[in-house]
């Protein structure tokens, strides 16, 4: 479904994604772990077409010089000079870090607002999906999103995301801020939007524990650079991981 080949994204002089290759199939759950500044969030921004805004924006304001390298397969097709845009409407959706959803929009409009690729039908029934994933947002739909705690603001990020129709689910750092509790109900809801939505998820994640479990295949970032790969028992075995990201 897709892939991920040589992906290099240079800032100046400095080396920000050194040959990253991953795929994603159908239904999967792809993790991507690592510390911060492995290089998680540029990944992330690469495989939205985000890098390619920010990189036109550096350029135009004379600042930073952006270089990206690589390709990406999506469904058959190359879509590596593609707009975020397009690839939003091919299905591709991310759903960034720290939520950044509209703070003085309540619940329900932020859900409506990411609807707009959606035909009624379709959001009609995601918005009971996302209702029925996430019950707390049901309690709040006309507060404030800048009034929201952490552990809402997040959920309401993911269900804005779902809202968008994403056949490719894009998750930079969501759990990032959150308690444990919170940390393992919102991996166990990730899990269904995979199982349940038929959406192939990549997720980028520096607190691994309670994502690994869900995931099908992982792939540990360091400096940029894919170190280590494998299936979610051949990472959770491996005692550089085991030590990394669980203390064993």
């Amino acid at each position: 479904m897709f892939e991920a080949l040589g992906l290099m994204v240079f800032y100046e002089n400095m080396l920000a994604l050194n040959n990253v290759s991953l795929t994603c199939g159908e239904h999967q759950i792809i993790g991507v772990f690592g510390a911060n500044s492995a290089g998680k969030s540029t990944l992330m921004y690469t495989l939205s077409g985000l890098m390619l805004d920010i990189a036109k924006k550096e350029q135009r304001a004379g600042g930073e010089r952006i270089t990206i390298r690589g390709q990406l397969n999506y469904r058959g097709g190359d879509i590596m000079n593609l707009r975020p845009s397009e690839r939003a409407r091919a299905g591709i959706i991310l759903c960034p870090e720290r939520r950044r959803i509209f703070p003085e929009s309540s619940v329900l409009e932020n859900l409506r607002i990411a609807s707009y690729l959606a035909t009624p039908q379709q959001a009609a029934e995601t918005l009971e999906f996302v209702f029925n994933l996430f019950p707390p947002l049901t309690k709040i739909t006309k507060r404030l999103g800048g009034f929201l705690s952490g552990g809402e603001q997040q959920m309401l990020a993911i269900g804005r995301t779902l809202m968008a129709q994403p056949k490719l689910l894009l998750l930079d750092e969501p759990l990032l801020g959150l308690s444990p509790a919170i940390q393992y109900w919102l991996a166990k809801a990730i899990k269904e939007i995979a199982e349940q939505r038929g959406a192939a998820i990549i997720v980028a994640e520096q607190y691994a524990r309670p994502i690994m479990p869900i995931i099908h295949y992982g792939y540990i970032l360091e400096n940029g650079s894919a170190v280590v790969e494998g299936d979610k028992d051949q990472l959770m075995n491996n005692p550089d991981v085991k030590s990394a990201y669980f203390g064993a």
